[in-house]
């Protein structure tokens, strides 16, 4: 009896292990400094079309102010006792660029208006590296931070999972909720049209809200993984890290390991 029930225990973790899909690429694309009540109420823009062929969750929450560890918690499961934007950083550790690397597989943010790949300035016009984490790792390669011209036009050269990260004018930080809106229907809506005829997936987040309510935000999956409708559960920028991890089946890193995969919207 007791070898059988280990057996089953084991089924259920092999089970466990691969419920999740396995995408062929992942785009993520970062906005800023919204909150979830202010995005959603736009309902005829084209995220809210987004909102509708994918999965809305109604509880994704940023996990701290400003702008900088939130994207630094996205990125490598901590953040770092940065709790500022300022510039430079210098950190060490796991990250996922190097989890996928060290896996063979690929990574790459792409970032609008980057003066050129592998620059460490911290600000070019409405560039800032606050908003690019990979360049506070001395230890990646410099083809890992790329300017936005280079996300190329044959989505199948794209890395396993990108960061894709629009500048100020076009990120709402600066500009307009429209501008954002109307920027990601030219850049990312062909992206999204394609991935869902290649088993790819986009996850459309924000960084933090406009510091006018509880933090929380709009998280957005959209590919033919995922189911339509809304989640009313939990998750934050560690939840998504997870997840893209276990989408791999890598090692979860950083705080991320205290938390679970997004559930309950696979196909």
């Amino acid at each position: 009896m007791i070898r059988k029930i280990a057996a089953a225990s084991l089924l259920l973790l092999s089970f466990s292990a691969h419920a999740l899909p396995r995408p062929e690429h992942v785009v993520v694309v970062i906005e800023e400094n919204r909150g979830h009540a202010e995005i959603m109420g736009h309902q005829d823009s084209y995220i809210s079309e987004l909102a509708k062929r994918g999965m809305l969750f109604k509880r994704s929450y940023g996990v701290t102010h400003p702008s900088q560890p939130n994207y630094l918690a996205l990125f490598s499961g901590s953040t770092h006792d940065v709790a500022d934007d300022s510039c430079p950083q210098q950190l060490t550790g796991d990250n996922l660029a190097s989890s996928l690397m060290n896996n063979h597989m690929s990574f790459a943010i792409y970032s609008e208006g980057l003066p050129a790949t592998g620059s460490l300035v911290c600000s070019a016009g409405a560039y800032q590296r606050k908003h690019n984490p990979a360049a506070n790792w001395a230890d990646l390669p410099a083809n890992v931070s790329l300017p936005f011209g280079e996300f190329p036009e044959d989505y199948s050269k794209l890395p396993t999972v990108s960061f894709v990260v629009p500048d100020q004018n076009n990120d709402m930080h600066d500009g307009s909720f429209e501008a954002a809106d109307s920027w990601l229907k030219t850049h990312i809506a062909p992206y999204v049209e394609w991935a869902n005829q290649h088993n790819s997936l986009l996850i459309l987040t924000w960084d933090e809200d406009d510091f006018k309510g509880d933090n929380r935000i709009v998280t957005i999956l959209i590919g033919p993984m995922i189911k339509k409708g809304t989640s009313g559960q939990r998750i934050d920028h560690y939840n998504v890290l997870r997840t893209l991890l276990d989408l791999y089946g890598l090692q979860a890193i950083g705080n991320s390991r205290d938390t679970s995969p997004i559930k309950g919207v696979w196909r």
